[in-house]
């Protein structure tokens, strides 16, 4: 839950807290974390990109986290660390987010009286936990959560308002689903039966790993048969499609507006940038990044960078691109070469 009010810290204690070091004044009292533009008297900001250096010049903040090789040297005080990024986020949680306050069972949700809910737990008016449901210690459900008969969910879990999560589906611990994602819709699976479809039963689950973020209005489908595995960090972001029986790795990032076809395997820290996507059936090795719009049609090989239609080594469709803009150019010159040729070969002839 977020804070009405920031913790208040010390520069050193920051610091110490991110593993960097104070240059400058330990004792200096920080209020706030902001962006350069907007920090005042008392904000610490933090600059990850070296374009933003020239920017702390007019800023109003007291203090920087910085990289020490951007080579800022100005009169802010500072805290220097490898990842200013990644410390940006420790300190942002340290200073502005507040443990969640366990707030019981709600009169006005429905528990089943076969669930079994552990210490600590918080479930919000208006939601249902159907039969033989399993809710582990510290975990929160926001008003309007779903989950359905024989859902697990692990300890620490965030269900944001509006989630629901279909019979029979695991989740893990630490897992945060944000409001209206939905786990275990049915797969999109019909068989053809002359100008009609029959739907094919979806009897599988889903299973989310420990550390799975799901963001606003994505669906993870259930399988047909057997389980939609998402492995433990992986990372997804609003508006995606999960499709039955896929498998993501682990801490994998699949960016907004992601559509990923039933049966294909991911593997471990891949991306898949906003709009990408991949058909049915494919196999993405380790390490492997799809740029934006780029769409999976065969199997890739681990450590790619691609892009695309059909996916190539980024590299190569830059150059592919580039040369698509020149095409009528290119045809033109083309055309003029051909008549060129052409008349070199009658003056030979007639020679």
């Amino acid at each position: 839950m977020l804070k009405k009010d920031y913790k208040k810290a010390t520069l050193a204690e920051l610091a110490e807290l991110v593993g960097g070091t104070a240059v400058g004044d330990g004792a200096l009292i920080l209020n706030r974390v902001a962006p350069i533009n907007l920090a005042a008297q008392g904000d610490i900001t933090f600059v990850a990109n070296p374009k933003y250096i020239a920017a702390l010049e007019s800023t109003d903040a007291s203090a920087v986290i910085v990289n020490p090789d951007l080579g800022y040297d100005g009169s802010l005080a500072r805290i220097e660390v490898a990842s200013p990024y990644l410390a940006f986020a420790k300190v942002l949680t340290y200073m502005a987010v507040e443990p969640r306050v366990c707030q019981g069972i709600a009169e006005a949700a429905h528990v089943s009286g076969s669930a079994v809910i552990a210490e600590e737990v918080t479930i919000s008016p208006g939601c249902y936990v159907g039969e033989k449901v399993s809710i582990g210690k510290g975990s929160f459900l926001a008003p309007g959560v779903v989950l359905g008969a024989g859902v697990t969910i692990g300890e620490d879990c965030l269900l944001h308002p509006g989630v629901v999560i279909r019979e029979e589906c695991r989740i893990g611990n630490r897992v945060i689903l944000q409001p209206n994602a939905v786990i275990g819709s049915d797969g999109f699976g019909f068989a053809p039966d002359g100008e009609k479809y029959y739907k094919i039963p979806q009897v599988g689950i889903v299973v989310l790993e420990d550390d799975v973020e799901i963001g606003s209005c994505s669906c993870v489908d259930r399988a047909a048969l057997g389980e939609t595995l998402i492995r433990q960090g992986t990372k997804i972001d609003n508006g995606v499609q999960v499709g039955h029986n896929v498998e993501i790795g682990e801490n994998s990032i699949l960016v907004a507006h992601v559509a990923i076809a039933g049966s294909t395997v991911i593997g471990k820290h891949c991306t898949f940038g906003g709009q990408s996507g991949a058909i049915g059936h494919v196999k993405v090795g380790d390490n492997v990044t799809v740029v934006a719009r780029g769409s999976v049609s065969t199997d890739v090989e681990g450590g790619q960078y691609i892009a695309g239609f059909p996916t190539m080594e980024h590299k190569d469709w830059l150059k592919a691109s580039t040369s698509f803009a020149r095409l009528p150019e290119m045809r033109r010159e083309l055309s003029r070469l051909r008549k060129k040729i052409e008349e070199l070969e009658n003056r030979i002839e007639r020679d």
